[in-house]
């Protein structure tokens, strides 16, 4: 796809931003809305149908956290891709961000070029992990009473439909690529953010809490030291 065909989404209470950013973005050849607050953004994601969202944390009437959260409860957001934009860098926030379904978080200041970047290998990620999917000779993996259906990116333990966020299904989706394998911190963040794509060091550890609390402790093992690995029991 051409940067023409994508929508990206910019939210910020601040109107400097969005100009700038708004601009340099525009000036890539990429489609651009932008809204000034949460409930905003979420009325013009409905009608825009962005292939990418930019949250910031801090906003007023509904901050990014919660937009983040209510834009994953709605079935046509859940595979938009969503990155935080914020000068706030605490631990917290990121996980806060991250539990809430974001796929990237970015630190404000941040210049265009880097930005831009961003976009792009969060884009063209999100393409080939969809293509390799869709072109998989088996659509369903299944551990006992685990099944993975990577075409529905669900997840169903025993009668349940689990419905993942994004990254944490594509962190299931490695490890349980190769079971009993140590993927070591470096593989999972390259396979799975891209080698282009920085987070902060406790991201993978929140998006394990996040599996481990969804389909239970004993299917990822920590290796200390290295990173984790898939067991299949079964």
């Amino acid at each position: 796809m051409e940067n023409s065909d994508y929508k990206i989404l910019l939210v910020d209470d601040e109107p400097d931003i969005l100009e700038f950013l708004s601009y340099n973005i525009k000036k890539e050849g990429f489609q651009v809305k932008t809204a000034s607050n949460g409930v905003e953004g979420i009325e013009v994601a409905k009608k825009f149908q962005p292939h990418l969202i930019i949250l910031d944390v801090m906003m007023p009437e509904m901050d990014g956290i919660e937009t983040c959260d209510n834009l994953r409860e709605m079935p046509e957001f859940k595979d938009v891709l969503i990155t935080f934009l914020t000068a706030r860098n605490e631990d917290y926030s990121q996980i806060a961000g991250f539990d809430a379904g974001a796929d990237d978080y970015i630190s404000k200041p941040i210049k265009p070029k880097v930005l831009i970047s961003r976009l792009k290998a969060m884009l063209k990620r999100a393409n080939r992990t969809k293509a390799n999917g869709d072109n998989s000779t088996s659509s369903i993996i299944k551990f006992g009473s685990i099944a993975i259906d990577k075409e529905r990116y669900l997840v169903i333990k025993g009668e349940d439909e689990l419905s993942l966020p994004r990254k944490e299904f594509e962190l299931l989706l490695l490890l349980s690529s190769r079971p009993q394998r140590v993927f070591t911190r470096e593989e999972i963040y390259n396979g799975v953010w891209g080698e282009n794509i920085i987070v902060g060091d406790r991201t993978i550890d929140v998006h394990i809490r996040k599996l481990r609390e969804k389909l239970g402790d004993n299917l990822i093992k920590t290796v200390k030291g290295v990173g984790y690995k898939f067991i299949d029991k079964d």
